[in-house]
């Protein structure tokens, strides 16, 4: 298994950086290769300017269409191709960064912003009276997974279904199906240490052992059963689901997972 580790955190010695070492070290242990990602340690550029797009730069910018043209001259600056080149080299891809803000860090967010690029990971397939391009279970990186590791402040209770901060998986879905499961990647079910902020050298034996123990059977967790767009579950080109599909006093977010 090929696995890059997208890591964002600004300390090395943090929690999320040990996590990120657990990582390398158990994947390679277990004969996986691995690549990393340090974005505070890339100095990583985390707005998108016209600069990423070298000689494909319109005035006025028009981000999505100078991005895919630069894709397509392979004229995009050398951080983002190499990034693409990692995404493209990997068959999991593991996230790992603190929830700030109910999202991921800033830095994290630019890596997206500029690394999926328009004809890399979206803008791609067919548009017809049964397609909508390929995206959402199809699409570019389809055939790849990824694990959102992420560590969270508060306590478990604050993020479950009646909890003040609303329930892990909503937060998380943006992320997992909005960016992920776009451009055809499978998510697995996020690893969550809770109470991070209040985590002391006591308690990081259990969570190592359980974050190995994620890591170790990454190859056969099953992913999130995301509907797929274009195989019958969606009305096109509305692309609302059609009614039935959901089951009984389903609503949100849910509404897009099978089962």
């Amino acid at each position: 298994m090929k696995t890059l580790i997208v890591y964002a955190h600004p300390e090395p010695k943090s929690l999320n950086g040990s996590l990120k070492d657990l990582a390398v070290s158990t994947l390679e242990t277990a004969g996986h290769e691995v690549r990393v990602s340090d974005l505070y340690a890339m100095n990583w550029k985390a707005v998108v300017d016209a600069a990423d797009y070298g000689p494909d730069a319109s005035s006025p910018l028009r981000v999505a269409l100078d991005s895919g043209r630069a894709f397509d001259a392979g004229t995009l600056t050398p951080d983002v191709l190499a990034e693409q080149e990692k995404l493209l080299w990997a068959d999991t891809v593991v996230f790992q960064f603190p929830l700030w803000w109910y999202t991921m860090p800033a830095i994290l967010k630019g890596w997206v912003d500029r690394v999926f690029t328009y004809h890399f990971a979206y803008g791609v397939g067919e548009h017809s009276d049964t397609r909508y391009g390929e995206r959402f279970g199809e699409g570019t990186l389809a055939g790849r997974r990824a694990l959102l590791s992420v560590t969270v402040g508060g306590p478990e209770p604050h993020y479950a279904a009646r909890g003040i901060n609303g329930p892990i998986d909503d937060l998380l879905f943006p992320i997992h199906h909005g960016i992920l499961y776009y451009p055809g990647i499978e998510v697995l079910p996020p690893f969550v240490l809770y109470g991070a902020d209040r985590m002391t050298g006591d308690d990081y034996p259990d969570v190592a052992k359980a974050w190995e123990q994620r890591l170790l059977t990454l190859e056969s967790t099953e992913p999130i059963a995301f509907r797929r767009q274009n195989f019958g579950d969606y009305e096109i080109p509305s692309l609302h689901l059609k009614e039935g599909l959901e089951p009984a006093g389903r609503t949100g977010f849910g509404l897009h997972v099978r089962g």
